[in-house]
């Protein structure tokens, strides 16, 4: 895919010179986390500041998935990159783009892909650490929070993939709570209905239940459902999927 860069930040990148690919793959950054070693290549994240703005800088080399559309792969980067800007269409709220961009270098496919640091978030995992000592008006503002953002995802006809706490961040604002989503590398097209939905919630439901009981799971479902007496239905399908992947070997 073409080359992308926020024009917001052109001038500070050509001020630090990182304005070219070259510049941003060779700058020497400790990395957040261990290098995603799989697919036959490598993928690292670090994270940096260029005068008190924060990024994210993703790079990989010959981490590449496959589809019927690009049978030979191409980057995991791009289709992230790609599903970056199709949630910006649809009005789902998730991580935005700065830069992104893809070579091939001594036979290497390497990819770049630039976000913005989410400043003053906090995934889910955090708040779900000090659940208890928060008040019961602040655990009804994630819970809405997160329903609405799921419901936003699935009426605009998307499947996260990856619905997991540490991919969901939530703001506390003066009205409540609001959330956003990362790592979109696997969002694909919601094809199956109710059967899509499930899939993607259970995941949620599932590591979220050393802290959240079924009244936090009603309170999730009636601000994501249309009609509150679908509740117990789709309960009992969360649960069988839940009990259908513990099966599992």
């Amino acid at each position: 895919m073409n080359d992308f860069i926020d024009p917001a930040i052109i001038d500070l990148l050509e001020q630090h010179r990182l304005n070219s690919f070259t510049a941003l793959w060779d700058l020497q950054l400790d990395a957040v986390d261990e290098p995603n070693i799989e697919r036959g290549g490598w993928s690292s994240v670090a994270q940096f500041t260029l005068a008190g703005h924060n990024f994210y800088l993703k790079r990989q080399s010959n981490h590449l998935t496959r589809s019927l559309h690009k049978p030979l792969g191409e980057p995991t980067f791009a289709r992230e990159m790609r599903n970056i800007q199709r949630y910006h269409q649809l009005g789902i709220p998730a991580l935005r783009a700065a830069y992104f961009a893809q070579r091939t270098v001594a036979g290497q496919q390497r990819a770049i892909l630039m976000t913005y640091a989410l400043d003053g978030w906090h995934d889910l995992e955090h708040w779900q650490q000090q659940w208890l000592q928060l008040s019961s008006e602040q655990q009804q503002g994630i819970l809405h929070a997160c329903a609405q953002l799921a419901k936003t995802l699935h009426q605009a006809g998307q499947m996260h993939g990856c619905f997991y706490p540490k991919h969901i961040f939530l703001q506390e604002q003066a009205t409540g709570f609001t959330a956003q989503l990362i790592d979109l590398e696997k969002t694909r097209p919601l094809l199956l209905g109710q059967r899509d939905r499930i899939k993607d919630l259970e995941p949620l439901f599932r590591r979220s239940r050393h802290v959240w009981g079924r009244e936090q799971m009603q309170l999730f479902l009636q601000r994501y459902l249309d009609d509150s007496a679908d509740i117990p239905q789709w309960l009992e399908r969360l649960e069988a999927r839940r009990k259908h992947k513990a099966a599992r070997p």
